[in-house]
């Protein structure tokens, strides 16, 4: 297959790093705790070093306001990486399993290195998104390539600095480029991907895994449904949904993408969504303050929601709330809209902005079959007092992860695996379960030598 790089000597550079960790993974593979922390330690500090220089890299590559850009892309890739360094004894030490047929002998599980990984990151969080994965790689005792997107390029050079500073290329590089890179690194024989982007990509590079037989995380998305139950704090329900949809311009994987509310309770959603929308984006003079809200990441993606937004208006959808989509800096006022149907493209699409479509329903039964005839959200959100109802969603449907009466917080919390199940995912990380993914877990079992 001919390279699709538009400098072949770009596809040579690639095959020359990836011999050069290929050679050198197994001295990776071998090294102990120690070894590994101190190298966390250094990426730690690396990162904490150029804190305002990610802020500013990542507001040139997003418009995201400051405060979202040093969370997401400073402070959880910080803690994330120190807990790597603090955990990272017990996570490497082997399970004792007792022989079933002798326990005179010795069987254990070691948790061992896949060799050479490959990371590929987003763009809606570039670096968090990147050297989360890549924390739990290097905690693992990998070697890596990493790739983050074309869309982030400030991002992407500021990451490059700090994996320079921090690795010799034979143990982790990163690479700049446009797609034709990412499809280059696709063709290489690594023996783990780690991807994070769209079920369309996901696919994609599962078939590319495929042909070298490669292990797969795969952090995709969809759409993540919201229920709200009879008897709900409709308003405070409201406002979290409305922070959820501002935050990051509503371009999170596990952003709502849709809400079931029951009728009698619709109007108090709109007015709760609107008054915290209001309250929190909008001056004194109506405008909105487009410092607080991100914007959509380039063109093509903003006629996407454009388009889905003007075929729901088509059909027949209701704007409650917003409706304002400005095409000149490429922001999207948060929106709500009712009186959707299924049939509108909205609902069958993942939205990935601040447009948040509502329909009623009579019946939990009658949700609980809607989004089992779906693919399976990387997320779900369910709102309601009753524990009977939430364990009959719970048991009627699949989904990533969920959240009981808030969102984002399965995300949130490191211990829980994140990750999502078949169109929304393949695999999980965050925590101990990053570094089972980047982990084989070794069967070793010891024959008792005879006196």
């Amino acid at each position: 297959m001919a390279s699709p790089l538009s400098n072949p000597a770009d596809a040579s550079e690639l095959q020359r790093v990836f011999a050069l960790q290929q050679a050198h993974q197994w001295d990776v593979k071998a090294s102990g705790a120690a070894e590994r922390k101190a190298k966390l330690a250094r990426l730690k500090a690396a990162v904490e070093s150029r804190a305002d220089a990610i802020v500013a890299a990542v507001l040139a590559d997003t418009r995201k306001p400051e405060g979202e850009i040093r969370v997401t892309e400073v402070l959880n890739v910080v803690g994330n990486i120190q807990l790597n360094i603090d955990s990272l004894e017990e996570w490497m030490r082997p399970t004792e399993v007792i022989p079933s047929k002798n326990p005179n002998d010795k069987a254990m599980i070691v948790p061992e290195a896949r060799g050479v990984c490959l990371i590929l990151g987003p763009w809606n969080f570039p670096l968090g998104l990147t050297l989360g994965p890549l924390a739990a790689a290097v905690a693992a005792g990998n070697c890596c390539m990493v790739k983050l997107t074309d869309l982030c390029p400030a991002t992407a050079r500021i990451a490059g600095e700090i994996i320079r500073e921090v690795f010799e290329e034979r143990e982790v590089a990163l690479f700049e480029g446009d797609v034709g890179v990412a499809q280059a690194l696709l063709e290489l024989p690594f023996n783990h991907i780690f991807f994070t982007g769209s079920t369309r990509v996901g696919r994609i590079v599962m078939a590319a895994a495929a042909k070298h037989l490669a292990t797969v995380t795969l952090e995709l998305g969809g759409k993540s449904p919201v229920i709200i139950d009879e008897g709900a704090d409709v308003e405070a329900i409201a406002a979290a949904l409305a922070g959820a949809k501002q935050f990051n311009g509503g371009q999170a994987c596990i952003c709502p993408d849709y809400v079931f509310v029951r009728e009698d309770q619709k109007a108090r959603l709109v007015e709760g969504f609107r008054a915290n929308v209001t309250a929190n984006l909008y001056g004194e003079d109506g405008a909105i303050k487009k410092d607080s809200i991100a914007q959509i990441v380039n063109q093509g993606n903003f006629d996407r929601v454009k388009g889905l937004f003007d075929d729901a208006v088509a059909q027949g959808a209701t704007v409650a709330v917003g409706g304002t989509l400005d095409e000149g800096d490429l922001t999207v006022h948060p929106t709500l809209l009712t009186d959707v149907t299924p049939q509108m493209k909205i609902l069958q699409e993942e939205i990935f902005a601040p447009l948040l479509p509502v329909m009623t329903y009579d019946d939990l039964d009658q949700v609980i079959g809607y989004i089992e005839a779906r693919d399976k959200p990387l997320a779900l959100y369910v709102f309601s007092g009753n524990e009977a109802n939430v364990q009959k969603v719970l048991d009627r449907t699949s989904s990533g992860g969920v959240t009981v009466n808030g969102v984002f917080s399965h995300y949130l919390e490191n211990r829980l695996p994140f990750g999502g199940v078949n169109g929304s995912g393949m695999g999980s990380y965050h925590g101990y379960f990053g570094f089972k993914a980047f982990s084989h877990e070794r069967a070793v079992y010891v024959h008792r030598q005879a006196a």
